[in-house]
């Protein structure tokens, strides 16, 4: 079994937490993702098979893309059940996958929640939201750091008993100093990175080695309004809606694959503070909703798009 999430899609198992449901203990319950090319069989073959190893699937979510012809399934199934050892499931699983073509990730409670790294710069509503609602048990996960390229934010770090590390980036410094952080997150086996209003631009490198574990808040409706001071842009072209976009990173800025978006409503009374204000509070949302989707793994990347499960 590999151990930790998977950067492609191609038949890994990974061990990572599946969500929860009401009566049942967590530590039971895996998750299914798979994707594949839309043909007849799919849903009874998964069906069967897990059916077949005892098996009890709580909750099935599926959609297809007809324009591409995709087919994309998400199953959470009960393991206390089972009548086989893991292995037989694993390699009756990748039998299916192999006879339809499947990309799949299956997910295991047992070994531990996914371990997060947030990166931020100086701006500390995102932070602090994500911390807080990890407080609470809304984001099952582990922190694992804080990463910053200031200082600013330690002291926020320190409220929640994290460690935080600063790495001062310049220009002419990112590559070796991205090589640190890559070493930092791979010593501290962190699954996804969130860029919580992180103000620097990571490396293709660096984007590549975490490809779809990258999550970034943007701070407009993408694809509106790109690149700097979005609310100034907003503004003055007197717009009647602001919003927010959460997305996995990619080499290409601000245009790698939308987990959520959302917006509010603003009016020609509304200031660029007034802009700024609501645009914070839609950035804290956004992230939170996507960041918590990607921990209960209910998204699956493909092309430039992702299948959000509810």
């Amino acid at each position: 079994m590999l151990r930790g999430v998977s950067s492609s899609w191609d038949c890994g198992f990974v061990s990572q937490s599946a969500p929860s449901a009401p009566g049942l203990n967590a530590d039971q319950l895996a998750t299914l993702l798979i994707s594949c090319p839309d043909t007849k069989g799919i849903v009874a073959a998964l069906a069967q098979l897990l059916a077949g190893h005892g098996a009890n699937i709580l909750d099935s979510d599926q959609h297809t893309d007809r324009t591409l012809g995709q087919f994309f399934q998400r199953i959470v199934f009960d393991t206390s059940t089972l009548m086989t050892d893991r292995g037989t499931l694993e390699r009756a699983i990748s039998e299916v996958a192999s006879r339809f073509g499947m990309r799949l990730r299956l997910c295991f409670p047992d070994q531990g929640k996914k371990r997060v790294a947030i990166f931020v710069s100086e701006y500390d509503h995102c932070l602090y939201d994500l911390l807080l609602r990890h407080r609470s048990g809304e984001l099952s996960c582990e922190i694992a750091a804080i990463v910053s390229n200031h200082t600013t934010l330690s002291p926020v770090a320190a409220q929640f008993g994290l460690p935080f590390y600063h790495f001062k980036k310049t220009r002419e410094t990112r590559d070796a100093v991205e090589e640190k952080e890559l070493a930092l997150l791979a010593e501290l086996k962190v699954d996804l990175v969130v860029l919580a209003r992180y103000m620097q631009i990571l490396s293709s490198a660096f984007v590549k080695q975490y490809a779809e574990r990258v999550i970034n808040i943007h701070h407009s409706f993408l694809p509106a309004f790109v690149g700097g001071r979005p609310y100034h842009q907003a503004h003055e072209r007197g717009v009647k809606l602001i919003g927010a976009t959460a997305h996995y990173a990619t080499e290409v800025l601000d245009e790698g694959p939308i987990i959520e978006q959302d917006v509010v409503r603003c009016s020609h009374r509304d200031t660029v503070l007034d802009l700024v204000r609501k645009g914070r509070d839609l950035e804290k949302v956004v992230l939170a909703r996507a960041v918590r989707w990607h921990l209960d793994d209910r998204i699956l990347p493909y092309g430039n798009k992702t299948v959000v499960f509810d």
